[in-house]
């Protein structure tokens, strides 16, 4: 039986007791074969045929409907499905046996290659298929996701957002959809315009049961569409089921709803309406709020967002963070300016969403609670001390709750205020990105150097271990690539001269290509090298050097 879906009880820890007996016995009475006319039948394999759809998604016998409603989701999208599943591949012209697929993992594209031998009990696919025999591309892909989390038992369980921002590099969000107001159609509308992914789902009843209706409880649903039909008039909603089956079969069902006795054929063509079990069906809004009730949304940032989307999309800016034991949790700025362009908010606020999420919590195996805070900053750049965070509230916070990540949404006036992530438990390492999503030209930055700037820091001043005399002037680190601010080269050397350290041209050509970043700009951190790395040099020397062309006074 498939088991699969939405369901705050599944743990890390309860996919870890699976032993290898429990593996062998899964894997019993299957053989593995590559896409050959045993599994095609009357013609050749092929990747992909007529274009990747959603309707090419259809679960097998892997409770992992959670990815496969993301999937559903992201192939309503050519230029994101594109990125995940690059064109180009196919059975002939060169064909080697191999795939590749892209996943966004944790700030970085990385590529998954897998071999074409597939799973299948008594001929057939066992796990994804499409409903063409001949077509492998969504199959292949589960394949690839599944190596990426460490086999296909891996995606036993899980959350929507978690394959949606895999599969993206968006941020994900869960919401209740007793939340949103009264004008719930309007609310989904905007977000599909801005090219938002929305899954939905019921978490009441047994797992995967159905109710009286026809919905799955516990179960993954991809929302495609909101449109208005002119027979009531009522607006609609369509879902998706990624078991190619088991729709809807209260009002406006496409097998039973009499409602589309009073639509015309022409605005049902325009809807795509088609009457058969494939897994596709519309429901009234009201009906829609009646049987589900979570909603998971993937936003898009500027530097992700589709050709297409009318609306504007989030401008989004990252940062990687960790939690060190016995040190504070480290601080984020974030600096609001301009105010959303919303003649209903009375209170002229800025719009912004932040998102934490915890890395590598599936192979770790290690899931932390955490949270956030945002709390007024003294100043533009000043941090907030222990006894300035004894005395203050934060003005948003966001409990902590043990999920890979979690999203606040807020909106404040301009100002400058301080995001501070914390784990619950004091003293625990962990790993994490921040990301802050805003509206308009507002910005985020990190209060602190990285932990790599630190060391290399240490190293450069630390004597005990140094050799005796001038060391040379370039030095073995690595200017880190998580820095973000950055000044102009010609105005960070300027500053060396009220230092009384003069450079000639071809030492400042050496500077250049050592503490520089690719577009010629000195980042702070690289600034901060190149100053104690002299300063130090000075200091071993205790006496005038005369370095090639570098002369200290």
């Amino acid at each position: 039986r498939r088991k699969a879906g939405i369901t705050e009880e599944y743990t890390e820890q309860s996919r870890a007791k699976e032993t290898g007996q429990d593996i062998i016995k899964h894997l019993l009475n299957k053989s593995v074969y590559r896409p050959n006319n045993e599994l095609c039948k009357s013609s050749p394999p092929q990747f992909i045929v007529d274009g990747a759809t959603r309707m090419d998604v259809c679960q097998g016998n892997l409770g992992d409907c959670w990815f496969l409603s993301a999937l559903a989701s992201l192939s309503m999208h050519r230029s994101l499905l594109k990125r995940v599943v690059p064109p180009g591949q196919g059975f002939q012209n060169g064909y080697d046996g191999s795939f590749y697929f892209r996943f966004w993992q944790y700030g970085k594209w990385e590529e998954v290659r897998v071999d074409d031998l597939l799973p299948t009990q008594n001929g057939q696919l066992y796990y994804l298929r499409s409903p063409n025999r001949n077509e492998f591309w969504s199959c292949l892909l589960e394949k690839a996701y599944a190596k990426l989390k460490g086999g296909y038992q891996a995606l036993e369980m899980g959350f929507p957002h978690e394959a949606m921002a895999d599969m993206t590099g968006g941020v994900t969000e869960v919401l209740s959809v007793a939340s949103f107001s009264e004008n719930l159609p309007r609310a989904l509308q905007h977000l599909l315009r801005k090219g938002a992914l929305i899954n939905c789902a019921n978490c009441q009843g047994p797992l995967e049961q159905k109710n009286e209706q026809g919905i799955l409880f516990r179960h993954a649903y991809s929302l495609t569409a909101v449109e208005r039909v002119s027979a009531g008039p009522v607006t609609l909603v369509r879902l998706h089921n990624p078991w190619g089956g088991t729709e809807w079969k209260g009002r406006w069902s496409d097998l039973s709803g009499p409602e589309w006795n009073t639509v015309s054929e022409d605005e049902q063509r325009r809807l795509g309406r088609v009457s058969k079990e494939d897994g596709e069906f519309w429901m009234s809004v009201s009906d829609f709020r009646r049987n589900l009730e979570i909603i998971e949304l993937c936003h898009m940032s500027d530097s992700l967002s589709q050709s297409g989307t009318t609306g504007r999309p989030w401008h989004c800016q990252m940062h990687q963070g960790h939690w060190v034991p016995n040190l504070s949790n480290p601080q984020f700025f974030l600096t609001l300016l301009e105010e959303d362009d919303d003649p209903s908010d009375p209170e002229k606020t800025c719009s912004f969403l932040v998102a934490l999420m915890q890395k590598h919590i599936r192979s770790s195996g290690l899931r932390l609670s955490i949270g956030m805070n945002v709390y007024q900053a003294r100043g533009p750049g000043t941090p907030l001390s222990p006894q300035d965070l004894m005395g203050l509230a934060p003005v948003l916070g966001l409990a902590h709750v043990m999920r890979r990540e979690t999203v606040l949404r807020g909106a404040l006036a301009p100002g400058h205020y301080v995001i501070i992530p914390y784990a619950s438990l004091p003293n625990q390492e962990g790993r994490f990105i921040l990301r802050v999503l805003t509206e308009k030209g507002n910005d985020a930055s990190e209060r602190y150097l990285a932990l790599e700037h630190c060391k290399s820091m240490v190293v450069l001043v630390d004597v005990s271990f140094a050799p005796s005399g001038p060391q040379p002037l370039l030095g073995t680190t690595e200017a880190d690539s998580e820095c973000t601010t950055h000044d102009s080269i010609s105005l960070a050397l300027v500053g060396f001269c009220p230092t009384g350290i003069n450079m000639d041209s071809s030492v400042m050509q050496f500077v250049g290509l050592r503490y520089t970043e690719p577009d010629m700009t000195v980042s702070y951190p690289g600034f901060l090298y190149l100053m104690m790395k002299l300063d130090s040099m000075i200091l071993r020397s205790k006496y005038k050097i005369n370095l090639n062309s570098i002369q200290f006074n």
